[in-house]
Formats: structure tokens, C-alpha cells, sequence
């Protein structure tokens, strides 16, 4: 199998594994699995973002989400911690099924292993290809589920999620907040984002020093 053939073989995979959900999306006439759009939606990002992409990061980007319906929000207790483990077993959760379809694919241990460390976030601001896959997700947040967020959360106050926003931010990198800037957001979006990076500027200057762009 070719480098090309494999990886579409992964990426087709991951689409029939994702288009399983069972909560469905209308967007522009098509009827789609939530979370094979959302895959979508971090391959086109990616390329935008990071067209010099490798082979590993695009398959960590498409798998992201990978089957997370499995694993419910639901079985963690309510709150920050409760919410902090859901994440990790997400994360946990997308790092193996993604694990076991490049395995089928002729993908080896080490590439194997290096797709997890992406999926499950780890040496952000030490790995350039874990901090590129925080920024998509970020990016991919802002541009299309934003403004589902605020409508959600119509209760928070600005000044909360401003500071949401910055603990976001935070995360990124400047070649994320340069794109976050670019997007194509409604008026208060942009607005809460501007504020929030005027909030952080501290941090983030600091952060810059260190970046691995």
C-alpha cells in the first residue's frame, strides 16, 4: 500500500466510523453525521491553517472526535473536574480507535504512537505538530460553534466569556491568534475575542517567547 492510499484508507475509516452518530446535522441540503461533519471541518481548517500538514497530523485532525457520542458527558459528575475527566477519556478513547484503523492500514508502532500523543494533547508548547492540532480545534470552535456557545450560555455575562475565551487563547500559539483574527465572525464574537486577547496580552506576548510555530 502506497503512503497516498494508506492514509486515504484511514481517513475513509474514520468518516464511516463517525458518520454512526446518531445526532444528524442539515447543513445546506445535506443531511450528515454531527460528528463526521466536525471531522470535516478540522481537515478543511487544517489545510487552511497548516497546509504543509503531515501525513500523522491530518489523520490526529480527521480523528479528533472520533466516535465521541461512545463516551458520555452524562457518566462524569457536573463541574470543572467532572468535565476534565470526560475530556481525558475522550481523548483516550479517539487515541485507540485511531490506533486500531492505522494498524489495519500499514501504519507502524511509531506512527502509531505519534498520532496518539496528538489526540491525546500531549507536549503542547514543546510538539509543533501537537500545538498546530490545539489551534485547529480552537479555530474550528470559534468559526462554527461559537455561536452556539453563546447562545447556550445567554445567561454568562460578557466578562465570563472573555474569560473563557482567554484560558482558550492561552492555549494557542500566534500564528492561532493571528488566525482567529481572520476569521469571518458576527460582531460580537469578534468583539469577545479582541477583548479577551487585549485581556491576556500579558500572557500571550510571554507565550510568543516560547512558541514552537
Amino acid at each position: 500500500m502506497t503512503v497516498n492510499s494508506r492514509l486515504e484508507a484511514v481517513i475513509e475509516e474514520i468518516d464511516s466510523a463517525n458518520a454512526d452518530d446518531p445526532r444528524r446535522v442539515d447543513l445546506n441540503g445535506r443531511n450528515i453525521a454531527f460528528e463526521r461533519l466536525y471531522s470535516e471541518r478540522m481537515t478543511e481548517r487544517l489545510e487552511k491553517t497548516y497546509p504543509e500538514a503531515s501525513e500523522l497530523l491530518r489523520i490526529a485532525a480527521r480523528a479528533q472526535h472520533l466516535r465521541r457520542w461512545e463516551i458520555a458527558r452524562s457518566d462524569y459528575p457536573q463541574g470543572r473536574r467532572g468535565y476534565n475527566d470526560w475530556r481525558k477519556q475522550c481523548r483516550l478513547h479517539h487515541a485507540r480507535l485511531a490506533g486500531e484503523i492505522m494498524l489495519r492500514n500499514g501504519f507502524d508502532d511509531a506512527e502509531i504512537q505519534h498520532v496518539g500523543v496528538l489526540i491525546r494533547k500531549e507536549q503542547l508548547k514543546k510538539n509543533p505538530e501537537s500545538q498546530a492540532l490545539e489551534n485547529v480545534a480552537a479555530l474550528v470552535f470559534l468559526d462554527h460553534y461559537f455561536d452556539g456557545f453563546l447562545a447556550k450560555y445567554a445567561g454568562y455575562e460578557d466578562e465570563k466569556i472573555v474569560d473563557i475565551l482567554g484560558k482558550t487563547l492561552c492555549k494557542m500559539s500566534p500564528r492561532g491568534h493571528k488566525a482567529a483574527l481572520e476569521l469571518d465572525m458576527p460582531v460580537r464574537a469578534r468583539a469577545l475575542v479582541a477583548a479577551a486577547i487585549e485581556k491576556e496580552a500579558g500572557a500571550l506576548s510571554r507565550l510568543a517567547i516560547v512558541a514552537v510555530d
